[in-house]
């Protein structure tokens, strides 16, 4: 029962990594808190139902973060370029009303009712992981949560437009001055993390039902995972994602009436302990 509720654990804090990984991102550069973010993971895996009905679940992991991404730049162009300078209630505001009209064209779309993608026929097995069967499809979720987090790594650390994302969170204004378009660089940061949002809707829709209300249902742990992690910090993201999964998943087995409330119980500890999160305000 530890161990399966471990497993899952992971698996969540993996989902997290993906999901938190472009609200972090888009903080990071943007200093704009996207409390629409669910609704784009939500909008995500939507897009990947559709697109998995009149061909298959692989055709969906890669179209639907991509049209995610297109939405990501007109996003930023119209939406998040304007807010950059704003206070923080009318960013608060905008975004907040983004997500209702987000979730109103789903409920038009799709409906009001559960809807659910059938696991791909490659990976409907199970797996022995220490004496315990799991599904393969849930591993491969561990696996994706790595890969984008490496990736991502890498990606900011090694190439050359990854130094300028770095910068520009840093000073955006001397990097403008040393010749960055900073504008376009923020439109391609932020579909990118539309396109992860967008991801992590697709990945969860094969073990998680799809309803208009699944937005709410993993934004507050992402804004949870970022607040611990450190607002725009990627590694702190990272950690605190993976962290919160186990808290999650232990309390789910030895505190079960008061599971839900881990992860806010947790992230008060943490911020008494370092107000900054895990890795402070770096990306």
């Amino acid at each position: 029962m530890l161990t399966i509720n471990l497993f899952n654990g992971l698996v969540y804090g993996a989902l997290l990594i993906v999901m938190c990984s472009g609200l972090a991102l888009i903080y990071g550069l943007r200093r704009v808190v996207n409390f629409a973010h669910g609704s784009l993971y939500m909008l995500g895996a939507y897009l990947g139902y559709s697109i998995s009905l009149h061909s298959n679940f692989w055709v969906a992991l890669v179209a639907a973060p991509a049209i995610m991404a297109l939405f990501g730049v007109l996003l930023d162009r119209y939406g998040f370029r304007l807010l950059q300078d704003r206070d923080p209630l009318t960013v608060v505001l905008v975004t907040f009303g983004l997500l209702l009209v987000i979730e109103d064209l789903v409920q038009t779309t799709w409906g009001k009712s559960n809807l659910s993608v059938p696991v791909p026929e490659a990976l409907a097995f199970s797996v022995d992981l220490f004496g315990t069967p799991v599904p393969a499809y849930r591993l491969s979720v561990i696996v994706i949560g790595l890969m984008v987090a490496l990736g991502l790594s890498l990606w900011l650390r090694f190439s050359k437009v990854g130094l300028f994302v770095r910068a520009a969170s840093t000073d955006p204004v001397t990097t403008s001055m040393q010749g960055v378009n900073t504008d376009f660089l923020s439109a391609g940061v932020v579909g990118l993390g539309t396109a992860l949002a967008g991801l992590a809707g697709v990945v969860a829709a094969p073990f998680l039902s799809l309803s208009p209300a699944m937005s709410s249902d993993v934004i507050i742990d992402s804004f949870v995972v970022v607040v611990i992690g450190g607002l725009g910090s990627l590694a702190g993201a990272f950690i605190a994602a993976l962290v919160l999964g186990m808290v999650q998943a232990i309390g789910a087995v030895y505190l079960p009436d008061a599971a839900v409330l881990l992860p806010f119980v947790f992230m008060i500890g943490i911020l008494i302990w370092k107000p900054s999160g895990f890795a402070g305000s770096r990306t």
